[in-house]
């Protein structure tokens, strides 16, 4: 039987680390020696923290020979792969050269180390790069990140501060188009599900200006086209609004939303047009309520009739700032994805 002495300071410090100490085996350490404190049984000792007799004297002559202090060093073996001296190299190699398996990595490790790993191992190996399997994003392939970051920095977001501060309204303005056709989604299913293919290719046209604050939103929708006079409606239906601080509409570059009807009727009403640099539909924040109306009423659904589609679109838009608000809010944030240009892969 080991005896050990403990004074007021160690107890109280052996009281505070054994819930406040970063690592659970100190943690552990200071409850053993705790309770030996207060006499209990080695063999009792043990059962309480969950380790064996020889563990538990280990710690206890820890801290006869070197205190509080002893008993902090964590002293156990890790294994470390044979894949360390080469993380340098394999990080270029795959920040240059990603993979679609851990098979074809491990493939590339023993091509390039010589050491054959299982996909388990290089999967680990891969998780302690900070190395995922990731979905592939799409960019335009015309799309200009810096002229995209310019825009952003200084049309852009200087107009989004104002109407943080209630000095501008801005909207972000978009058309959608809606095929009645298969939206075919992702299930959780026992089978693989099928769902039937209407007839036809009637589409619901949807133009709209999103509220970039308050989410507010506007429509403008026809089972035609959208057209210059679609917009012109769009911009009477601001007007009558009447929000009384100037009004930035952030818009692509459709032929019908630059032509000179729209131009003029805009600068008529005081309505700035900012047009986005091209092919940037990321930084078009309307293209995300495309997106949620897609998932929500589309995606894996059938419609019998063009009503029963529209009127499912209709009755989705209708609820954005009631059942869907809190979602949305959360996902209309103005934070805009940047694209750097060793993200875009090239061949």
């Amino acid at each position: 039987m080991i005896k050990l002495d403990f004074t007021e300071t160690d107890l109280a410090q052996l009281k505070y680390e054994r819930y406040h100490h970063p690592h659970p085996r100190v943690q552990r350490k200071m409850e053993a020696l705790l309770l030996k404190s207060h006499g209990l049984a080695h063999k009792e000792i043990a059962k309480l923290t969950g380790v064996c007799a020889n563990t538990l004297r280990s710690y206890l002559q820890d801290y006869q020979n070197g205190g509080i202090d002893k008993l902090k060093e964590i002293n156990f073996y890790q294994p470390k792969s044979e894949l360390i001296q080469y993380q340098q190299s394999l990080e270029e190699y795959f920040r240059q050269n990603p993979v679609a398996s851990i098979n074809e990595a491990s493939s590339k490790i023993e091509a390039l180390t010589g050491i054959k790993r299982s996909p388990t191992r290089v999967r680990e190996f891969f998780k302690s790069l900070g190395i995922k399997c990731r979905k592939i994003g799409m960019i335009p392939s015309k799309a200009d990140p810096d002229v995209q970051d310019k825009f952003k920095k200084e049309e852009l977001e200087p107009r989004l501060e104002e109407a943080k501060q209630g000095k501008r309204a801005v909207f972000f303005v978009d058309a959608a188009h809606f095929v009645l056709a298969p939206f075919l989604g992702f299930l959780w299913s026992f089978t693989r599900l099928f769902i039937k293919a209407p007839a036809g290719r009637k589409r619901f046209n949807v133009l709209a200006a999103l509220n970039a604050i308050n989410h507010e939103l506007i429509i403008v929708t026809n089972d035609s086209y959208i057209n210059s006079q679609s917009v012109c409606d769009l911009l009477w239906e601001m007007a009558f609004l009447n929000i009384g601080v100037p009004i930035t509409l952030v818009l692509d570059n459709a032929r019908y939303q630059k032509c000179a009807l729209v131009m003029d009727l805009a600068a008529a009403m005081n309505i700035e047009l900012l047009f986005l640099p091209s092919y940037s539909p990321n930084l078009n924040l309307i293209e995300r309520l495309w997106k949620f109306v897609k998932k929500k009423c589309l995606y894996s659904k059938y419609y019998d009739n063009f009503e029963l589609f529209k009127e499912a679109i209709t009755n989705c838009l209708a609820q954005t700032d009631t059942t869907y608000k809190e979602e949305l809010d959360s996902l209309l944030t103005l934070n805009f994805q940047s694209f750097k240009k060793t993200q875009v892969m090239t061949v």
